[in-house]
């Protein structure tokens, strides 16, 4: 019952915003005037209203089953996570869920929610590192049972450096980002995204082997 209200209550609430937003392209197509100022309002309504589908959907359909045979159904959830500087003066951001398939689509609060907790890092008072040259780490946390994409491969990392790139590190070409995908056993399923100077990349595994980066 309460499911079902979460989803009328989001569906109520996107069809107002694609109201706003046809409001906003018809008062945009009518001239320059303000035109800047509607097309904003048509971006902001039309983005929020795509984040509200996406949780919806995944409210009404818990499970996606993937079309090869053998591999268990994505979770889908609603993603939470948290971000902290480490001492090292790295950035560590942990997510209560896994990297989704790249066959599918990555959902569009995945990256929505990285953003996000980058945001409230800042308004906290904390200062966003940036790195020149710099090493993102995915370590992702799970065991034969609770994972969902076996290959490294066909995991869908790149969401995760295109909503960091420009904040943290200035591009993701070659020069710019180095990539590393590794994986933890454990009980819980989660996913540990580490951003760091290239040059600390030896001392970030050495942390890792000894178990002190959790």
């Amino acid at each position: 019952m309460e499911k079902e209200q979460g989803i009328k209550k989001d569906l109520l609430e996107i069809r107002s915003l694609l109201g706003q937003a046809t409001a906003a392209a018809g008062i945009a197509m009518q001239g320059w005037e303000n035109r800047t100022a509607q097309m904003e309002r048509l971006n902001t309504a039309l983005e929020r209203a795509a984040i509200l589908s996406r949780n919806a959907l995944e409210l009404a359909r818990p499970h996606v089953d993937f079309p090869q045979e053998g591999k268990p159904a994505a979770r889908q959830k609603n993603i939470s996570g948290m971000i902290r500087l480490h001492d090292m003066g790295w950035l560590h951001i942990r997510l209560e869920t896994l990297l989704p398939h790249c066959r599918f689509q990555t959902p569009a609060y995945l990256s929505d929610t990285v953003a996000r907790l980058m945001d409230s890092l800042g308004e906290g008072g904390a200062r966003l590192p940036y790195f020149k040259k710099a090493v993102l780490v995915i370590d992702e946390h799970c065991n034969c049972k609770n994972r969902t994409v076996f290959d490294q491969d066909n995991k869908g990392w790149k969401a995760v450096s295109n909503v960091l790139k420009g904040r943290l590190f200035p591009d993701d070409d070659q020069f710019s980002l180095g990539v590393v995908l590794v994986s933890t056993e454990s009980e819980k399923a989660e996913c540990n995204i580490y951003v760091l100077p290239a040059d600390d990349a030896g001392e970030f595994f050495e942390l890792r082997r000894a178990g002190l980066l959790f």
